[in-house]
This record gives C-alpha cells, structure tokens and sequence, in this order.
C-alpha cells in the first residue's frame, strides 16, 4: 500500500466502533444476564496470563514451554516456533533474529538485539543500548507472553515490536526435582538440573544448565553455563516479594557470512575472514539481580514494585579492517525501577479499570568501550602489534516511560481501552581516546496515545481493533556506528575508525489494528491485519564486513497479515487423537516513495512465513508429528538488486510423556531433506546484483534425542 493511498486508519476504527454499535443495539435486551466471571485465585498462573491476554484489544501470544520441551530446545528459535506474528531464526548460535511487524528489522541479532521490549518475569531486560541475549536460557521458563506492536503498552513497552515477556518458573509450578538431557547432531549437548517447590509461605525455585555445540558451520563452536533462581515469600494475606537471580557464561566462534553459491554448494564452510582470526571468546558472563513486590491494597487496587540490577559485559573480536581485526570490550550496566499501579473502579456509572505504570532504564557510568588491534595493524606505513589500543568511548543511556491506561466497559460485551504515555529519552556519546574533542548529548521528549475496542461477539468469538503509536530511541552505539566522520590520516592506529557520533531521531510509528480471535469448528484461531506508517525508522546496513552503519530512514510503511489456527482434526477416544496446527504471518515493509529506493521493499525479511505441525497424541502418552517451514525470497539489498532464495524444509518428532508427568523422552528429526537455504542475512545498501556474503547458513538436517525425569 503507498502512501497515494486514500486508506485512513481512524475511518476504519469508527467503521468498526459502528458495527460493533449496531449489532449491541439490536440484540434483545428483555432479558440481559452478566457474563459469569472466574476468580482469578480459581486459575494457574498460565491458566491467569491466558485470561489477561484476552482482555488485550490486539494480537497477543502466549507459548507454555511444556509444550514446547517436547522436543529440542536449544535456544528461542525453537521457543518461538508457530507463533503467528513472530519470526525468530537462528544465525547458527543463541543470538537469534526476532522480528515482530518488522521490528529491528536490520539492527542486530546478537547482542545488540532491537526493536522488541524483552522482560523478564515482568521486569526490563532491555536497556538503551538494546538486549543482550546471553540470560534468556529458555529451560528456566515456564511460560512466554508476547504483546505484539503497541498491544505491550501496559508493560512500558513502546518499540515497533511491542513486548516480549520471559516468565521463570516458580516453585509454585516447577517440579521438586528434573533432571533433563538433550543430545544431538553437529556436537549438541544440553543438561539441566532443577528444583522447586512451595513451603508454606515460602517457595523456592533453582535451575542449573550447561550447554556445548560444535555447530552447523565449521568454526561455529560454543557453549554456556549458568544459574537461574528466585525466591518468594508471602508476608501477609496482601503483600509478597520475591528475589531473582540470573547469571550466565558464554563462549562461541564467529563463523561468518557466506554468498548464495556458498550455501548451496559448501554451506557448511565458514567465511575467510573468519578464519583468518581466534574469534572465540569465553565471555566474562552477565548477571541480573532483581526483586519484584506486590502489595493487594484492597479487593480493588493493587501496586507491583520492581528493581532490576544488569551487568552484562561482552569481549569479542570484529574483522576486516585494514586487513586486520579488532577486538572490542564493552562493560555495560544498567538498572531498571519499575511502579504499576491498578485500581478497579466505577467512571459514569461504567466498570472501569485503571492503570499507572512508571519504567526507568539507566546505564550507569561504567558502561565504556575499549578497541584493541588483534593483528599486526599497518596505518601510513608504520605497523603496530597486536593488542595496540586504537580507541575508547563511552555511551550512556536512560529511558523512562510513564504510562495512563484505562479500560472502560460501555455494555457487557464490549470495552474501551484508551491510554497516553509520556517517554522521555537520554542519550550521551563521546570519543574518549586518542581525543575527545566531541561528545553529542541529547535529551528527547515524547508521547504515544493508544485507543481499542474490544467486542465480544458471542461466547466464542471476540473481535477487537486499536489505533496506537510507538516510540523508539536510537542506541548510543548506533551513534558512533552510523557516523561517517571518520579519524583522519595520521591519527595512528585509530585512522579511520569513527570520530565523532551522529545524531538519530527517535523512530516513531502510528498503527492501526483490527483482528479478533475465537474459536470455531475449524479451532482456536487468532487473526490480525495492521497497518503502520514509520518516520525516521532506524535501519542498519554493512557498509564492510561486520561494519554496520545505522541511520533514520525515508518514511515506510510496515503492513501485515498475522493468523494462527489449532485445529482438532480427529477424536477417535482410546484410539488417539490428530490435530494440527498453523501460523501464517504477511509482510509487507516498503519505502514510501524514497529519493534513492523509491517504494522499494525493505530487506531481511520474507514476505510470506508459514509453519505448521500435523500431530498424533495417543492416551499412553505416545506422540509423532510431521512438520513443516516455509518462507518466501528475501532481499539482500535495499536496491532490491539480490535476493536469497525462498525454501521450504521438513521435520518430524516421535515421543513418550508419562500420563504421570514424571517420564518423558523424544526424537527430533530436523530439516529431513537436508534443504540448504539462508537463515538470517545482514543487508547492504546496493549490491548491484552480485552475489555478496550476507547470508547465514540455515541448519542442515540433524537428529536430537532427549529425555527427562520430574519427581512432583
């Protein structure tokens, strides 16, 4: 859709409000009876965080990871499978790639990580200088909630993506005990230990992992260790708190990216720069301390406090400068205040629930960055060996988002939801070494307002549509990584690199949704159209080999389909049982008529995504499903000039769960016809139709097997 186009996102949501109007006013109201509501003490804390989810006027996903540890559970990649909205793929180590409507479409899939607000148990992982994914080990969960686009608005979430939120087990819900082993092909291994349990007012939960992979590619090793833990106490009947703990350890190689010919003829080869260097690091391990307090006021209002402490300092080597390589040392931290307030009460004689939310990110001063020479290093003829410092800087960071919310029920089965939040953004960049001659500073004032209704058409259908905008800052980094003020000649070892940061406006984004969800003889489905036009959005492409340059883009569009269903195909009782289910995600991102691109479609992303799984379940506990991956060619450039090739792959899982929930074993056979395609590409701006290596390999095919034991 162009920007020509005489679509008006706000026509439509008064088009839907009338609908919705006109079917309430004529429905019989002789006898009107209140919809039965269920106590939320009556739920589990799955069973709670589904009903939430459902009062969300938008697209919303909830993944419980019993489920998903049925098979292989290597990293969020597997996680994240058949969501429909969310395309999560795996460079060939943890730090996948996950766009949600486009979000952070090409700004980072390791440890930068954009364009989605990533949580833990409720609290901000993500910092100013984006999300590291070092702590998000998935065998810790118990549950994933995802808020796609602006629906993360009651979580502070105001990114392009909404909000992703990983939910620890507790010992409320965890076994006294599991014991779980995973092992596979290209040297994977993964074993987990944990225990939980609640005693009286008290309750524990510990898990323990270790991980090591030899990797699809040569030169792709890595492995991780860590501890995840909380604690929970109930001081009285309203008021309990709990600690958590997370730290964890890395190492991995970098194998690099390959060009089309690469992946279809030795996909399995690493990239020669690559190479050329140690770049396997084992990382000084990040950790994040924090504690959650909620206080039940009264039957009516309720006020949750969070504070979050997070060090997550990184060591790893970057290549192809000057036929070298550089090896770059961050130390950043962070801390995180959140306050969320929610009062049940009457407005015009209406229902109507409220909520206040404060959320504080502040980098603390130690977050500095040093580049050292991991090669001998030529500049103007003189070499310098390797471990010669070539530059220092700093960049400093804080958001802060205040946010008003309400809900307002205008009939029995329809709600009003509106809200404003006010963000404001700092961000402070400088060169510090060989000089510090410019430090950019900026401090950015902004708002997002939000509008929904939610319609509850019958029992089993519920329709829904918003009008929001979101706001995202740009990272410190990528003020120094989109510059193009480089040192000049005769600054030694830091010729050439960047001088001084840019400035980046903030990206901002005004989206309209409709969509409902439900269920029906065909299943529980879950459909969503969107539509939002993006200003200044922030885009990354290599201007070099592990060189990224950010920088605000020309307006585009971002528009798409979102639709899952879970269909129960066949109950034959003692026999079994056949059910399948599907998410299919559209994705239509494109310039608006841009000077260079024209109406170009952004790269990085498939246009069609589709995942599915045909499932038997017998009642001994026995399950097999066959399933399938598909998606569209993508663009490599934003010339559109190149693009990777669409494919489509094949798996199959066979397993034993114990009706008893202690026993549990599988098979997990992926990618059966060895399909060789690219996973993930890091676009450039015009490659002119060559064939440029860009691309990271998808997995080849592999077989895992896995079992576990939990003493309940």
């Amino acid at each position: 859709m162009s920007s020509r186009s005489p679509f008006r996102p706000r026509h439509a949501l008064c088009l839907l409000a009338c609908v919705i109007a006109q079917h309430a006013l004529a429905e019989d109201r002789a006898v009107q009876l209140k919809a039965v509501q269920v106590s939320d003490e009556q739920l589990d804390e799955k069973e709670q965080a589904k009903e939430t989810l459902k009062r969300v006027p938008g697209g919303t996903n909830l993944v419980d990871l019993d489920k998903v540890e049925q098979g292989r559970v290597s990293g969020n990649a597997d996680v994240l499978a058949y969501q429909p909205g969310v395309y999560a793929q795996s460079p060939g180590n943890e730090g996948i790639k996950i766009a949600i409507r486009g979000s952070g479409i090409n700004r980072g899939t390791g440890s930068h990580a954009s364009g989605n607000h990533i949580m833990l148990d409720g609290l901000p992982l993500t910092g100013s200088g984006g999300t590291p994914y070092e702590l998000l080990e998935p065998l810790w969960l118990s549950r994933v909630e995802v808020l796609r686009g602006a629906n993360g608005f009651d979580k502070g979430a105001l990114a392009l993506g909404g909000a992703v939120d990983y939910i620890t087990h507790t010992g409320h819900d965890a076994p006294k005990l599991q014991l779980r082993y995973e092992a596979g092909s290209h040297g994977y291994q993964k074993r987990s230990v944990s225990s939980g349990q609640a005693i009286g007012d008290f309750d524990y939960y510990i898990n323990l992992t270790d991980s090591h992979y030899d990797g699809y590619q040569d030169h792709a090793s890595g492995k991780g260790k860590g501890v995840a833990a909380n604690v929970g106490y109930r001081i009285n009947d309203s008021l309990e708190t709990r600690f958590y703990l997370r730290y964890r350890e890395t190492e991995h190689d970098i194998p690099g990216r390959l060009t089309k010919a690469q992946i279809e003829y030795d996909p399995r080869a690493a990239a020669a720069t690559s190479m050329r260097i140690d770049a396997q690091r084992d990382q000084p391990g990040s950790t994040w301390l924090a504690n959650k307090t909620t206080w039940q006021i009264d039957d009516d209002s309720k006020l949750v406090v969070g504070l979050a402490y997070h060090h997550y300092p990184m060591d790893f080597v970057e290549n192809a400068y000057r036929d070298s390589a550089y090896r770059i040392r961050v130390d950043y931290s962070d801390v995180s205040g959140t306050l969320d307030y929610t009062r049940r009460h009457t407005l015009f004689g209406l229902d109507s629930t409220t909520t206040v939310g404060l959320r504080s990110t502040t980098n603390l001063p130690s977050s500095t960055s040093k580049e050292n020479a991991t090669l001998p290093l030529t500049v103007d003829g003189t070499t310098y060996p390797a471990g010669t410092l070539m530059r220092d800087y700093e960049h400093l960071g804080s958001d802060n988002v205040l946010h008003i919310g309400s809900e307002l029920e205008l009939s029995p089965d329809l709600w009003l939801t509106s809200g404003l939040a006010l963000i404001y953004t700092r961000r402070e960049v400088e060169v510090t070494w060989p000089v510090n001659d410019y430090k950019l500073s900026e401090h950015t004032w902004d708002y997002a307002p939000r509008l929904g209704l939610r319609y509850q058409l019958n029992p089993e259908v519920q329709l829904y549509g918003n009008l929001s905008r979101s706001v995202e800052a740009p990272h410190p980094w990528s003020m120094i990584w989109g510059s193009n003020d480089y040192f000049p000649a005769g600054s030694g070892p830091a010729t050439g690199r960047y001088r001084a940061p840019v400035s980046l406006d903030n990206q901002t984004a005004t989206t309209f949704e409709v969509g409902g969800r439900g269920d029906s003889a065909f299943g529980q489905w879950d459909l969503a159209y969107y539509y939002s036009l993006v200003r200044h959005e922030l885009l990354s492409a290599e201007i070099a080999p592990s060189v990224p340059r950010e920088t605000n883009a020309s307006p585009t569009v971002h528009q798409g389909i979102e639709a899952g269903l879970s269909s129960p195909l066949w109950d034959g009782g003692a026999a079994g049982a056949l059910s399948l289910r599907q998410a299919y995600t559209f994705s239509d991102f494109h310039y608006r008529d841009d000077d260079t691109y024209g109406d170009n479609r952004l790269p990085g992303l498939p246009r069609h995504y589709y995942q599915a799984e045909l499932r038997y379940d017998h009642p001994s506990g026995f399950y097999a499903g066959l399933n399938t991956q598909y998606a569209s060619k993508m663009a490599v450039d934003y010339a559109n000039s190149y693009y990777a090739d669409a494919y489509a792959i094949f798996g199959a899982t066979l397993g034993y769960a114990s009706p008893k929930q202690d026993w549990q074993t599988w098979l997990d056979l992926r990618n059966l016809t060895d399909k060789r395609y690219a996973a993930t590409v890091s676009p450039g701006y015009n490659d002119n139709g060559a064939d440029v290596a860009r691309s990271t390999p998808g997995e080849g095919f592999g077989v895992y097997a896995g079992v576990s034991y939990s003493l309940r």
